[in-house]
C-alpha cells in the first residue's frame, strides 16, 4: 500500500466509511476563515477538500489553505486545476503543497472562466485532469517530472479525481471515470447525488468494469435551502438531475432549510447501503456551519483514528 500519509487515505484503505467536507477559501487575504472552519468542523470529517478558484472566481489560494489545516493538525484536500497554471506551475505547486504538510489533491479541469469574475482572463489548459491525474502519478511513483528528468524528493500525494454520473451521455460517464482511475485516481469525489435512482445505476456499471476495487468511490451530498434553489440547479445547472418530488417536498415544507437538511440526511443513509460507495463528500457551499449536524444526524460519529503505523 502507498503510504502518503494522508488520513483520507488511511480511512479509506482500513475500510471505514469515509466522510469528506468542503471548506470554501475567501474572497479576500485573512486565514483567520480557513482556522475557525477547521477548528468548527474538527473531527467530523476525515479530510477537508479547499476549493481553488471555484466558479474562476479570484479566492485564497487553495495551497495556502491547505497549509493553514495543516497547522492545525487537519488533513486537506487541495483542489488543482489545470485551467490557471501549465505544467511548469503545476509541477512547482505540487512540490510546493507536499513541502507544506499537505498529502492530497484532487485533480481538475476547473470551470471556464466565462463564469467568473474576471471573464476576460486567458485560460490555459496545457493540461487536462487526465493529463494532470497521470502527471502527479509519475511524480509520486517514477519520481520523474513530465519532461522526464528525476525528482530526488518525490510528493507522496493520495490522486482524487471528480465525476459526474449524472451529465450526457449517460453511458460515457462511467468510461471516463475508467479513463482517470487507469491514469492513476486513487479516489474519487462526485458530483452532487439527488436522482439516486441514476446514481444506482451508474453504480451498477461501476462494479460491472469492478471501478469501486480500483479506486474509492465518495458520493457528493448537498444539502439545499430552498424549493427556489432546487428549482434553479433543476433547470440552469448543467449536469445536475434534480428529481420533482424533491422540489415539491421542499415547497411543501413549513421549514425548508431543516427539510433540506433532512433530505441531505437521508441521501447519506441510503448511499451507505449501495455496493461500492467508500464514503460522502459533503459540499454545503457557504453554508459549512452545517456540516457537523448532518455527520451527527446521519450516524456517523464518532470519525475512525487510523494510525499510520498499519
Amino acid at each position: 500500500m502507498m503510504k502518503s500519509g494522508s488520513n483520507l487515505e488511511r480511512v479509506l484503505e482500513a475500510g471505514h466509511f469515509a466522510v469528506t467536507a468542503e471548506i470554501g477559501p475567501p474572497k479576500h487575504a485573512d486565514g483567520g476563515v480557513i482556522r475557525s472552519r477547521g477548528e468548527q468542523l474538527r473531527g467530523y470529517a476525515d479530510a477537508f477538500n479547499l476549493t481553488d478558484n471555484q466558479a474562476a472566481v479570484v479566492r485564497l489560494s487553495s495551497i495556502a489553505a491547505g497549509a493553514i489545516l495543516v497547522q492545525q493538525g487537519q488533513d486537506p484536500v487541495i483542489q488543482m486545476t489545470c485551467r490557471d497554471r501549465n505544467r511548469i506551475g503545476l509541477q512547482s505547486d505540487l512540490l510546493g503543497a507536499y513541502a507544506l504538510g499537505v498529502r492530497n489533491v484532487l485533480c481538475l479541469s476547473g470551470d471556464h472562466q466565462r463564469f467568473g469574475n474576471h471573464p476576460t482572463a486567458k485560460n490555459v489548459y496545457d493540461l487536462d485532469s487526465i493529463n494532470l491525474i497521470q502527471m502527479v502519478k509519475q511524480l509520486r511513483d517514477e519520481k520523474r517530472f513530465l519532461s522526464g528528468e528525476e525528482c530526488k524528493i518525490e510528493p507522496r500525494f493520495y490522486i482524487g479525481c471528480a465525476a459526474n454520473p449524472f451529465a450526457d451521455p449517460f453511458e460515457f460517464r462511467v468510461m471516463r471515470l475508467e479513463k482517470k482511475i487507469a491514469a492513476g485516481a486513487d479516489f474519487v469525489q462526485t458530483q452532487c447525488v439527488f436522482d439516486m435512482e441514476r446514481f444506482e445505476r451508474f453504480m451498477e456499471m461501476v462494479r460491472e468494469r469492478g471501478l469501486h476495487k480500483r479506486a474509492k468511490i465518495l458520493a457528493g451530498v448537498m444539502p439545499v435551502k430552498s424549493a427556489k434553489a432546487a428549482a434553479f440547479m433543476q433547470q440552469h445547472v448543467a449536469g445536475m438531475m434534480v428529481p420533482d418530488a424533491m422540489v415539491e417536498r421542499l415547497k411543501k415544507a413549513e421549514d425548508e432549510k431543516a427539510e433540506g437538511l433532512q433530505l441531505c440526511i437521508e441521501q447519506i443513509k441510503h448511499l451507505k447501503t449501495i455496493e461500492g460507495v467508500a464514503g460522502v463528500h459533503i459540499m454545503t457551499l457557504m453554508w459549512e456551519e452545517m456540516v457537523p449536524f448532518i455527520v451527527e444526524q446521519a450516524g456517523l460519529l464518532p470519525r475512525p483514528e487510523v494510525s499510520g503505523d498499519g
